[in-house]
């Protein structure tokens, strides 16, 4: 969040375990164009955010505002020298300071609540998984059971369908016909046979033959019209 530069020798130390996403220390190779020993606390704490911010800064999430650095600035102005000397070189000092910042106590509250919040979460989920368990178990009953039974009988509904519609397509119509004529004419014959010898007398067979030989007839007369039909 943060950055405060020390003397020229000052080594980098290591950034903040938490609060903070920014090192609190300067890189290696950068240091204050003052003096390496502040002359007051008030100019100590000036010279710090004088100095340029690294060029990765830029990319930092997170920015302080105006309002919130003067903030800042107006905690470490009431310290005195050796109080900021700590601060560079005092992890734990430094954290401390970081963590009594507003700023940073609102940060974390807001960790804090967003943590609890996941956990209930996920606490929410562990708890409905038995009954996930057991609305699987039904669905695989349904799928092993009933959902087979469906299929059985929409298959059977299929085969059905296509039977029927190829009973009543014209070329098995055409078929049926043909067949039909074809038994009617086996009739006519087997009449006149009988005719002929003598199973049957003339007015039986002319009433049998008649019969037969006009329903041959109608017959081929469809059938020659659904030949020629342009459904066919």
């Amino acid at each position: 969040m943060f950055r405060f530069w020390g003397s020229q020798d000052q080594q980098a130390q290591p950034p903040p375990q938490e609060g903070s996403s920014h090192s609190w220390y300067p890189p290696p190779g950068v240091s204050s164009p003052n003096t390496s020993r502040p002359s007051t606390p008030s100019t100590s704490a000036s010279n710090s955010y004088n100095v340029h911010r690294p060029a990765e800064s830029s990319h930092s999430p997170s920015q302080v505002s105006p309002s919130e650095a003067a903030g800042i600035i107006a905690l470490l102005r009431d310290k005195s020298v050796d109080e900021l000397r700590k601060l560079l070189s005092d992890k734990d000092a430094y954290n401390q300071f970081l963590l009594s910042v507003d700023q940073v106590k609102i940060q974390n509250n807001i960790r804090d609540e967003l943590r609890k919040e996941t956990l209930q979460l996920a606490r929410n989920n562990l708890d409905k998984e038995p009954q996930m368990m057991e609305l699987r178990n039904q669905c695989r009953i349904i799928r092993t059971t009933e959902l087979a039974a469906a299929l059985e009988k929409l298959n059977d509904l299929e085969r059905q369908k296509e039977e029927i519609l190829k009973f009543y397509s014209p070329a098995s119509f055409i078929n049926r016909l043909q067949d039909a004529m074809n038994e009617t004419d086996k009739e006519s014959d087997t009449v006149h046979r009988q005719l002929l010898e003598k199973e049957i007398d003339i007015g039986t067979f002319v009433q049998k033959y008649k019969k037969l030989r006009t329903s041959y007839h109608r017959r081929a007369l469809t059938h020659l019209a659904a030949k020629t039909s342009p459904i066919a």
